[in-house]
């Protein structure tokens, strides 16, 4: 098991570097450019709460949408305005397919690898599906822009009448329609639940400017909640074999997909902190509630109510998905500290049992066996006996 979590855990710190791949799109409050990890996450997040066609497996969509960019970790970013030699681009993000997936144990490889191909070829209906969502939000990412960026909008409506967009007026025509209105700065069509589900989902991108203590694994900034939501997903794909009791694992990941929205009205509360009893305290809590009404509002009553129910199941960490979500929570800024030679157990003078009662006990409720890898690398850090 040691060997297998080393290579889980090679990959996964790997990833990390996705939130390092900066997009041509910009936030929507236009403060620095979108990056692909946040781009990821949010996509995740519009397949979780869009319509789908019928029959399409919306958490394969999701589970594609999480790992179709890692390639960019080797490849960068290649906005859709400029010209690419695209041969050489699919020969690169392949080679890269195969050594980022290449990482991980051969069970957990393979299949990933076949999903990531799979979205590229296009040809399946999940595929497809997932494909209309990343040609979907980078449009409204421009549109909802305060203001949008004008040289953006030229994008955009090249992308909408002759670009990878063009196809939605078929393929998705409320989308495209929005989409076109919009860019022509013309009112949208007259479409409640469409504008409900992109109010969410523009109130969303308020997230990937909430910033954590914790840092990248490489210590070169603070890591912020969008991409720790992201990251937090591909655990739960690549860990899912740690949790201590039968968990569905698209449950877990759809916990970890929202978990920290409430964050947009509160803000982030390092556990390690001064402050960091507040996580538990009731006006914390209350505040939480509160937030967790307001934003899961904003959806149609057809999605909303079962996510806030989802949020609070996660909160209140008593079911076994609930609880192993908790866990991956917990240690994923465990390693990023690691990685990065110490983070926030400096910057807060952590001990080994203050890191024990805080993270530990929580880590190992759902997963003990990752608890105890964990332990065994925490060791060299505190010097701490076997």
């Amino acid at each position: 098991m040691t060997a297998r979590l080393d290579q889980q855990f090679a990959f996964l710190n790997t990833a990390d570097r996705l939130k390092q791949v900066d997009r041509a799109n910009v936030l929507m409050n236009n403060t620095r450019p979108e990056n692909s990890a946040e781009h990821s996450w949010h996509l995740a997040l519009w397949a979780l709460v869009m319509p789908l066609p019928q029959g399409v497996d919306r958490d394969r969509v999701i589970a594609m949408l999480l790992v179709h960019d890692l390639v960019e970790i080797d490849t960068g970013d290649h906005p859709i305005d400029l010209p690419h030699d695209l041969d050489a681009l699919h020969r690169d993000e392949a080679r890269a397919a195969k050594r980022l997936f290449g990482l991980l144990p051969g069970d957990l490889a393979a299949p990933l690898l076949a999903l990531w191909q799979e979205f590229e070829a296009n040809q399946t209906p999940d595929a497809q599906a997932a494909k209309r969502l990343d040609y979907s939000q980078p449009m409204f990412q421009v549109l909802h822009g305060q203001p949008p960026r004008p040289d953006h909008l030229d994008v955009v409506r090249m992308n909408l009448t002759k670009g990878r967009a063009a196809p939605l007026a078929q393929d998705w025509p409320a989308i495209h329609a929005r989409a076109t209105a919009l860019a022509a700065g013309k009112p949208a069509p007259d479409a409640p639940d469409l504008a409900a589900r992109l109010a969410f989902l523009a109130e969303a991108d308020r997230l990937k400017s909430v910033l954590r203590a914790t840092t990248l694994v490489d210590g070169s900034r603070c890591e912020n909640s969008g991409e720790h939501s992201w990251h937090l997903a591909v655990y739960a794909l690549v860990l899912a074999d740690q949790a201590d009791k039968a968990v569905n694992i698209q449950r877990v990941i759809r916990m970890l997909l929202i978990h920290d929205l409430v964050e947009i009205d509160v803000g982030d509360v390092p556990i390690h902190s001064a402050n960091g009893a507040a996580h538990a305290s009731a006006d914390t809590q209350a505040a939480e509630a509160a937030a967790a009404d307001r934003i899961f509002g904003l959806l149609p009553a057809d999605t909303g109510p079962a996510l806030r129910a989802l949020w609070a199941e996660f909160e209140a960490s008593e079911t076994p998905d609930a609880i192993f979500a908790k866990s991956l929570d917990r240690v994923q800024p465990v390693m990023a500290n690691l990685m990065s030679g110490g983070g926030t157990w400096i910057t807060y003078a952590v001990t080994y049992d203050q890191l024990q009662s805080r993270v530990g006990q929580k880590v190992a409720r759902g997963a003990p066996g990752l608890w105890l890898w964990v332990q065994a690398q925490l060791r060299p850090f505190f010097a701490v006996s076997a």
